[in-house]
């Protein structure tokens, strides 16, 4: 195998141009990095358009593939990664692109979803994701407005939940809203101008969670939609949690119902 040394390289440069949305949009795919998460790419059936490993990389990630493989100077491998420790190793990942039938699979109608109503923070996108995935949620989507979910730290954040958890994107409120209702979910807000505290409403199963921007909270038009608004309760003068933790707690919350309806 020849190896890469120069950056006039055509898979270096298209390797540099998905780090930039711009282009992971345009040709619908999308970086990662480490042995761990191509491993989960391969388990899960991501779609891996090719490898590239640094050349002093000595790791097997030990799967059966026969995406291309390409090999790059150390120094030239240091520039594409996205982490401070480069882990000597990368792929080029097909997007799944999910249609509204497959993503509101009929195998699935019982289960809950979550919405993202633009939020912006790598980290808590990706916590979100890795949650619901956890939680066994149907699914995921994502408001226009929020963070791209296949930048680096998202990717990193979701630790291979991309991979498993179906992901819708949707353009405005009222778009979500009618799918919601559509498809039999009752929609629940988060709000803390309410009465109601999430662990006193049946979140157990056709729910659907909206979990606001950080800083702005959910729009109005999906406080005004939903059938139901719920706060978290808090002690002292906190005013709000971060959107990651409103999430875990909501979306365990309904696990627990749901655990609870099967031993009674």
């Amino acid at each position: 195998m020849k190896l890469i040394t120069s950056a006039d390289n055509h898979i270096y440069k298209r390797v540099m141009q998905l780090k930039h949305k711009k282009y992971r949009d345009e040709q619908d795919l999308y970086l990662i990095e480490g042995p761990n998460l191509i491993r989960e790419a391969y388990n899960n059936g991501a779609d891996i358009e090719m490898i590239v490993q640094s050349e002093d990389y000595t790791e097997s990630i030990t799967v059966k593939s026969d995406s291309p493989m390409a090999v790059m100077t150390t120094g030239l491998f240091c520039k594409l990664s996205d982490t401070e420790t480069p882990q000597g190793i990368l792929a080029i990942v097909k997007k799944r692109i999910y249609p509204e039938e497959e993503f509101f699979d009929p195998k699935m109608s019982a289960s809950n979803l979550i919405i993202l109503d633009r939020l912006q923070d790598p980290g808590n996108i990706g916590s979100i994701l890795r949650t619901a995935d956890a939680a066994g949620f149907q699914g995921a989507i994502l408001l226009k407005g929020t963070g791209d979910i296949y930048s680096p730290k998202v990717v990193r954040a979701a630790a291979g939940s991309l991979f498993r958890l179906p992901v819708l994107m949707e353009d405005t409120p009222d778009r979500v809203i009618r799918l919601l209702r559509k498809y039999g979910k009752r929609i629940i807000c988060t709000s803390p101008n309410c009465s109601k505290n999430y662990y006193d409403i049946d979140m157990s199963e056709n729910t659907a969670v909206i979990i606001g921007n950080e800083g702005n909270g959910v729009c109005d038009e999906f406080l005004i939609k939903s059938e139901i608004l719920v706060k978290i309760p808090m002690e002292g003068t906190i005013e709000s949690l971060n959107a990651a933790v409103s999430a875990g707690i909501l979306m365990f919350e309904s696990v627990r119902q749901r655990h609870q309806k099967r031993i009674i």
